[in-house]
């Protein structure tokens, strides 16, 4: 099983800090999620881990010894901008990248056939990059990313711009290999995937680590949090002004509320039933979305 340690990751550019003594480790076994708002760092310390970027100072440690150019070869890169041919041929590209990666002919053409298919793209194999839809487009990128056997896997934003059929294809592709022993992170700004996915999430601001941990810790961690609807009040109106109570957010009626210690849930549930019949009424665990929220202030 592998480990991915970043130590003290520094970079700037010029007067902006992109990465600021950034500190965090991932295991492997798991898909872990890399969150982060626009400009947070998350794509430069990607590229950091592959010799892409230069460091002003720390180190990227794979198994407890320094990255250099024989471990990258065993980890696989999915960056967000389309990093393959764009005029070449789907089978030849991944048979030809898996040759780069020190496999032989025959492994290479093999592999590429395997990961075709898992992926639902077999038919184009010999059809231009250029001449796929955008989610083909995806599906051939993690095909190259994959075709060597990594034993790390970074990804940045996989799922973006995939309709459901093409999340769920990418998304059940990761758990496969996190659990085959694969170390697994990715970046995505749609969390409602990510906490489908991941077991782990670290999350960025300013090149700066604000928070990490399973997702299940951070979802059960903090304060109650309750979700009420009450019939015919699309705005939670009924909820503003209750003391104690914090609205973290309403959609279409069904108000997400955070609730001191102190407060009694029966008085809530009181305040709701006065303004209306209540359909809703239930404790639930926070979001990914409220801790991401919570963590960026």
């Amino acid at each position: 099983m592998g480990l991915l340690e970043l130590e003290g990751l520094t970079r700037r550019y010029g007067t902006l800090t992109a990465l600021d003594d950034l500190s965090f480790s991932v295991p492997a076994g798991q898909v872990v999620g890399f969150l982060g708002p626009n400009g947070a760092g998350k794509t430069t310390t990607m590229r950091a881990v592959f010799g892409l970027t230069d460091l002003d100072a720390g180190r990227v440690m794979w198994n407890g010894a320094p990255v250099g150019q024989a471990e990258r070869r065993r980890f696989g890169y999915m960056p967000e901008e389309r990093g393959l041919y764009p005029a070449m041929l789907v089978g030849e590209q991944l048979e030809y990248l898996g040759r780069l990666h020190g496999m032989s002919a025959t492994d290479a053409q093999v592999a590429t056939k395997t990961w075709l298919e898992r992926l639902g793209v077999t038919d184009r194999v010999d059809s231009k990059v250029d001449a796929l839809s955008h989610g083909n487009q995806q599906r051939v990128q993690l095909a190259a990313a994959l075709v060597h056997r990594p034993e790390l896997l970074i990804l940045d934003e996989p799922l973006a711009g995939l309709d459901p059929s093409g999340i769920d294809a990418i998304g059940g592709v990761l758990v496969e290999q996190a659990r085959s022993g694969c170390c697994v992170i990715f970046s995505s700004h749609q969390l409602d995937q990510v906490e489908d996915l991941c077991e782990s999430v670290t999350i960025i601001d300013h090149g700066r680590l604000v928070v990490t941990g399973k997702v299940d810790d951070l979802a059960t961690s903090g304060p109650r949090r309750l979700v009420v609807r009450v019939e015919g009040d699309r705005d939670a109106l009924w909820a503003h002004g209750i003391a104690g109570v914090t609205i973290s957010e309403v959609d279409g009626g069904e108000a997400r509320l955070v609730l001191d210690a102190s407060v009694d849930s029966e008085s809530v549930l009181r305040a709701a039933m006065a303004a209306g019949r209540v359909t809703e009424f239930v404790f639930e665990r926070r979001r990914l979305s409220e801790v991401f929220r919570e963590a960026l202030g």
